[in-house]
């Protein structure tokens, strides 16, 4: 049986691996030339940096579904992030976040009296969620929705009230609006508004005490070559340069691609890219009304290579505003830049000398923003990003300006021209109306052999969780070849 993979980012290739061990003959199709999509890297030669994911959350899933894909438990090398970041408020108060329990709640606690205790409890809480939630959204896709909406699914989303906003969720713990930014600002790692998301999305922040931070020594982008050699190693063939046009279908049923010009035949085809630009592709499209998805917020994002290290900084900090319903307000709602603006600030050389030439350091800006890739981002850039450096010079980074050698911005509108839905960078916004069997699946509603994986697909955006559709895809073909036998 023949697969196509539309598209070598890092769904794309776990899915390509995982389907070669269980005997597909597979072929992906890259239209620019180089891979990972997504999971990339910025360089001007001196310097080089991760263009999109830094953080890397679930190692033990991470290295998990490697393992099942072919890929060397020694390929890559995660060190664990401890503390795990800072937070810098706007009122010149700081707080240092930690993977240890003990530490968390004498840190909670001395911010903010009885916070600590309030801690413990929304980690046991959390613990009962987080379990729940891997087991009956993480660990499944949806084909049906009642597959979905069971008894036992909905009788514990009630029981939790993970079915409200993440906000109010933290409400009933955290009475400091400061201490809970710390714990809902996580939303945005999956591009969501925490006044929107669903509470079961909460698992992400407890899974940062459950089971760390940790950093891809070589960042993360080291992941793409050793998982390009795991492909050439498993008989997969990956053509660059290569841009699909057109999925062919006859009856419902997928024939092959068009690809630069000429039509090649394929049992089954499968979609790395946001789902909302599949139809793009398909023939024929039915008449019927089709979905109409919601971008993930957008991200101006500034590569900065600078010659002085910052040796009193953690890897990753943020710097959150006074008005954080504000900010994300504009940026979720009304679609609007703001004057309050958060920021997050990664560091690499904290953990990774080699990061940076000696005595040098090379830093990354990740600014929410509003998807909006039409803004005139040329006139406004600049004075946001100069905004955000001031801020977190003063705060954190003493001279940081006079030290900047190279400065690179990406904006929305870069990030949809290069295939990001709307400019979002998160695939489409993870809120209640798109999560779980409301979301894109892993099998496409109407034709036969067309596949679809990716941050816009069930489970959803983050470089394991990507992985995990990718698993859940392989699985549903095992699946389907057991049904014919």
């Amino acid at each position: 049986m023949t697969v196509s993979v539309i598209g070598a980012g890092v769904g794309g290739m776990v899915s390509a691996l995982l389907l070669a061990r269980k005997g597909y003959n597979v072929t992906i199709y890259e239209q620019n030339d180089y891979l990972g999509g997504r999971l990339t890297y910025e360089t001007n030669g001196e310097f080089t940096i991760d263009q999109g994911p830094t953080i890397v959350l679930l190692p033990d899933l991470l290295r998990e579904i490697l393992d099942e894909a072919g890929v060397p438990r020694d390929a890559l090398d995660l060190i664990p992030c401890e503390p795990l970041y800072d937070l810098f408020f706007e009122d010149g108060t700081k707080m240092t976040k930690w993977r240890d329990p003990l530490k968390q709640q004498e840190e909670l606690n001395a911010f903010s009296p009885g916070a600590g205790d309030a801690f413990r409890s929304y980690i046991r809480d959390m613990k009962d969620i987080y379990h729940f939630g891997y087991d009956a959204f993480l660990s499944r896709a949806f084909h049906r929705m009642r597959d979905f909406l069971t008894f036992q699914n909905l009788k514990f989303v009630f029981k939790s009230q993970s079915y409200q906003s993440l906000s109010t969720f933290l409400s009933h713990y955290f009475k400091d609006d400061k201490v809970k930014q710390t714990y809902m600002l996580q939303s945005l790692y999956i591009g969501g508004s925490p006044y929107r998301v669903p509470a079961l999305y909460g698992l992400i922040s407890y899974s940062e005490h459950a089971y760390g931070i940790w950093y891809v020594k070589g960042g993360y982008h080291a992941l793409i070559p050793v998982l390009e050699q795991a492909c050439y190693d498993h008989g997969i063939r990956i053509h660059t340069n290569a841009t699909v046009e057109r999925i062919h279908e006859q009856d419902r049923q997928v024939t092959g691609v068009q690809v630069n010009g000429q039509f090649e035949p394929f049992d089954h085809v499968i979609f790395n890219g946001d789902y909302p630009l599949l139809d793009q592709l398909v023939d024929d499209q039915p008449p019927k009304k089709q979905p109409s998805y919601q971008p993930s917020s957008g991200c101006l994002l500034v590569y900065l290579g600078v010659n002085k290290r910052f040796s009193d900084r953690q890897a990753h900090q943020f710097f959150l505003p006074n008005r954080f319903d504000k900010h994300m307000k504009e940026v979720f709602e009304t679609h609007t830049l703001s004057n309050d603006l958060s920021t997050y600030v990664f560091n690499p050389t904290a953990l990774d000398s080699n990061a940076a030439p000696p005595d040098k350091s090379v830093l990354y800006l990740l600014i929410p923003v509003p998807a909006t890739p039409n803004m005139d981002w040329d006139h406004v850039q600049d004075q946001l990003v100069d905004q955000a450096l001031e801020t977190i010079e003063s705060r954190a980074f003493p001279n940081l300006r006079e030290h900047i050698k190279w400065k690179k911005i990406r904006t929305p509108q870069e990030a949809e021209q290069s295939g990001l839905f709307m400019g979002g960078s998160f695939g489409i916004a993870p809120h209640l109306k798109q999560s779980g069997a409301f979301r894109p699946q892993v099998v496409h509603p109407s034709i036969k052999g067309l596949y679809t994986v990716g941050a816009s697909v069930h489970p959803g955006g983050g470089i394991p969780i990507v992985m995990q559709g990718a698993r859940l895809l392989a699985d549903h073909f095992e699946e389907k070849k057991e049904m014919i036998i």
